[in-house]
């Protein structure tokens, strides 16, 4: 058994058992791969891969837990080199993040701003995606950070650790009936909110499961005319008429959306809180700690390393439990 055939069975699984992808992401040939797999399963003496002729169709019973074992034997490869690497040079290395439109946008460039001028021989990746998709990558390693605000069911088998609170504001329009609205009868309400046509968040997104409680709560059901997950997008389609965005406060520029009149909504809706985790076992390198610090400055290399030690989320939750988080 070779490490290069673990390799090729957990690449070929990520790339929807599609050989030919999987040679060209690995540099290698096609006929290359299907004979380490075949030899692979013939010295184990069991089918890792069904086949229909030459095309492998789906995993077998055995080849989901061979294959869920190889990924855990790559990754304690993976954490051996950065172990190795954080002793020989601490400022060199790679650092990749998954997260959402919004937070690559608006909360991360001047962390990462800041970190590159710290660490200029640290390779940044950025990978935009659901809630779903971010808690695959970094389950699977294929990522170190999750940054994300919803879905966090998605993320049971990682550390997650609360960064800090936002809320959101009303985008209309400068010439809106809602601004004279809100200067003579005072904060909008959800009646106001819900009786316009919305622009906001696609459901899972940014926060949008708070909104959908608060119009619940009121008895009400808002207008959605239009959904997106991109904020840019959602902030072009109030400028085109469509109808009023629901975004986050951060989300807002007041230089590049002076266009915009933002209506406070924080009374409406309840916070979001975003989060940053990691898979459990990862070996945290020491600009893996800064970067986790500047993103979330109470987060210190003490208390990641507490939550780290956290067997389960309730503990978590409790170690956290209290903590004043900076608000957005």
């Amino acid at each position: 058994m070779k490490l290069q055939q673990l390799r090729y069975i957990w690449e070929v699984t990520r790339h929807d058992l599609n050989v030919s992808a999987t040679a060209q992401s690995l540099f290698t040939s096609q006929p290359g791969i299907s004979k380490q797999i075949r030899l692979l399963e013939d010295e184990l003496g069991v089918e890792i891969f069904a086949r229909s002729g030459k095309h492998l169709t789906h995993v077998t019973q055995v080849g989901e837990t061979i294959i869920g074992m190889a990924g855990q034997i790559l990754r304690q490869v993976e954490t051996i080199k950065q172990v190795a690497q954080e002793f020989s040079n601490e400022q060199h290395g790679s650092l990749s993040i998954a997260t959402t439109h919004t937070q690559a946008r608006y909360a991360l460039p001047p962390v990462i701003r800041d970190f590159r001028a710290r660490y200029p021989n640290v390779a940044l990746h950025m990978n935009q995606g659901s809630p779903t998709q971010i808690a695959e990558l970094a389950a699977t390693g294929a990522v170190d950070f999750a940054i994300a605000t919803e879905g966090l069911e998605h993320f049971q088998d990682l550390v997650m650790m609360p960064c800090y609170e936002w809320n959101r504001c009303v985008v209309v329009p400068s010439q809106h009936p809602l601004i004279e609205r809100a200067a003579r009868h005072g904060p909008l309400t959800i009646a106001d909110v819900a009786a316009e046509p919305i622009v906001t968040y696609v459901f899972g997104f940014t926060g949008r499961s708070r909104l959908d409680e608060a119009f619940s709560a009121a008895g009400v059901k808002p207008n959605v005319v239009l959904t997106a997950t991109d904020t840019d997008v959602i902030k072009t389609y109030v400028r085109l008429g469509l109808g009023i965005g629901i975004i986050a406060r951060m989300a807002l520029d007041p230089e590049r959306d002076s266009d915009l009149v933002a209506l406070d909504a924080s009374h409406l809706f309840a916070p979001s809180v975003t989060h940053i985790g990691f898979r459990r076992g990862t070996f945290l390198r020491r600009f893996m700690y800064d970067f986790i610090e500047r993103f979330a400055p109470h987060l210190t290399r003490t208390q990641v390393d507490a939550a780290v030690a956290c067997t389960t989320r309730a503990e978590r939750e409790a170690l956290f439990a209290g903590l004043a988080l900076p608000d957005r």
